[in-house]
This record gives structure tokens, sequence and C-alpha cells, in this order.
């Protein structure tokens, strides 16, 4: 069955979260419809409805000449079978001494003593390859080889638990936990545990941060958290609170333009800057809770 996208650009946020609330009124029913800001702070937002049929072309325009919306992109989407694709196309990844891989790709693990992390394409996020990923993977290996043996380690917004899997493979004492707001990566990051032999070494749960009875126990020695900009800073204050003295915090999945901002969030909150990887587009930081 064919999907189309109808997708369109304006200026604000109540804009447009009215202008969404406006598709779903539409007919042709819209199967979906999405509302997302381009980036931080920049007051764009992208407006966009997926359906089953063409939808009404004539409908589309007047709605964007009454919000004043770019007008509407309309897109028939080809079937593709994405995780078969994304397989075919990422290659290995390494970062320092971990080698990450699909099992597509199990032939090509190296026998040189580096530490292999399986990680399949799936719809949880975190395979590697993307820089945000790289990017707390090296911080962590340059972390390990500067003596760091935390003994309490999160994954905040884990996605498929590739950061959990390589401090549980390096510290094979130390408690590790590893939590997301979506169930579907929860369950993604428990297959991932099993086909890397840490059933059982990784405690997996669905929660907002720190959220959670089994995130409340002690603080962490380490905390990855490679998710957003506004969810980075708005997380500062109760990283904190769950950071142990002279613990230490990986974080990423902002821009380049963004890493300023978040630093000066966590030395608010008690943090000082240890050292920050610029991979392409994207930062990854590593601060001490002093």
């Amino acid at each position: 069955m064919p999907t189309y996208t109808a997708l369109t650009t304006l200026i604000g946020e109540d804009r447009a979260e009215a202008l969404g609330e406006a598709l779903e009124k539409l007919q042709p029913e819209p199967i979906g419809v999405g509302v997302f800001e381009i980036e931080d702070d920049s007051g764009l937002w992208e407006v966009g409805a997926y359906y089953t049929e063409p939808p009404n072309l004539a409908f589309l325009e007047l709605l964007s000449t009454a919000f004043e919306a770019k007008p509407f992109v309309v897109s028939e989407v080809p079937e593709v079978d994405w995780v078969a694709h994304v397989r075919r196309e990422l290659a290995p990844v390494e970062a320092g001494r971990f080698f990450v891989y699909g099992s597509h790709d199990a032939d090509k693990v190296p026998q040189d003593g580096r530490i292999p992390l399986q990680i399949e394409a799936t719809v949880a996020f975190g395979t590697g390859h993307h820089n945000t990923t790289l990017g707390c993977l090296l911080a962590w290996d340059r972390l390990y080889d500067a003596g760091t043996r935390p003994a309490r380690v999160a994954d905040i917004g884990c996605g498929t638990a590739v950061l959990a899997m390589a401090a549980a493979k390096l510290l094979p004492d130390a408690v590790v936990m590893a939590s997301d707001i979506d169930k579907v990566a929860v369950d993604v990051a428990l297959a991932n545990t099993d086909i890397n032999g840490l059933s059982g070494r990784i405690a997996c749960m669905e929660a907002a941060g720190f959220a959670h009875p089994d995130l409340q126990k002690a603080p962490f020695d380490l905390v990855f958290a490679n998710i957003l900009k506004g969810p980075l800073i708005e997380l500062a204050p109760e990283m904190a609170r769950h950071t142990a003295p002279q613990g230490v915090v990986i974080l990423s999945g902002l821009l380049v333009v963004q890493a300023e901002a978040v630093t000066a969030a966590y030395v608010a909150a008690g943090f000082t800057p240890v050292s920050r990887d610029d991979l392409g587009e994207w930062s990854a930081l590593v601060l001490r809770r002093t």
C-alpha cells in the first residue's frame, strides 16, 4: 500500500500546533500528523501529515495560506525495507577498543583483542554509526585508559543500549542500568544485551530520565546521556543529584553550536568540563561533578 506525505514549514510553535490539529480534521483523514521544531530555538517548525491515499491538494493549499506556512510538498513514499537497506549500507564502526557491527558483518570482527558489540539495525536509536554515539564511545574509551573504573553506571535514553554494553564489557563487577522513555527501545536494549552475552548484567527499564525506583537507590559514578539539547539542559539538576561526587557524565545528542549552552547548564549544576569532542556537526561532552 503506498504512503503519501505532505510537509510544510512555518514560524512559531503555536501556529505549527494549530496547523497540525487542523490537518487531523481533513478528509481524507491522515494516518498520522507530526509537529517538530527543525532545530532547537530556531523558531522554525515542520508540520507533516501521512496518508494511505492521495491528500486533497486544494485543502492543503487553503491551510498553508491560512497559517502563513510554506506550500505543502506532497510526495509518495516508496515501499522500502529500511532495516534491510540500513544493514546493507552500514559498515562496522571502530571507536577506540570497541568494534560495533551488525550480524551481517560478523565475519569482519577482528581477533586482536578489541571488544565487539553487535547492534542490529532497528527502530531504536544508537547503532554506533551516528557521530553522537561514536563520540560517547570514544570518550568512554579514553576515560577507561586514564584509569576511570566506575562501580555504578547509568545509560539514560539508552536506545539500543550500546553505551551501557560498552561499559558492562569493561566493568564486569559494576552495576549497569539502562533506561529509555520508549518501551520499544527497552525491548531492543534487552535483545541486544542477550546477543552480546550480557543477559542479566544490565538492568533495562522504561523511564523518563531517572524516574524509576532502581535509578533512585544510589548515585552513579558514570552516566551516559545521548539525547537532545533541551532534555539535557532540563536534566542537569537531576543529573547532579544522581551523580556521585567526582563522578563523570558523558553527554551528546547535541550540535556543536549547542555545546556551550549545555556546558553552561551543567557548570551551573555543579559540574566541571573535562573534554569536548566535535565530530562533524555534533559534540560529545565529558564533565565531572565537583
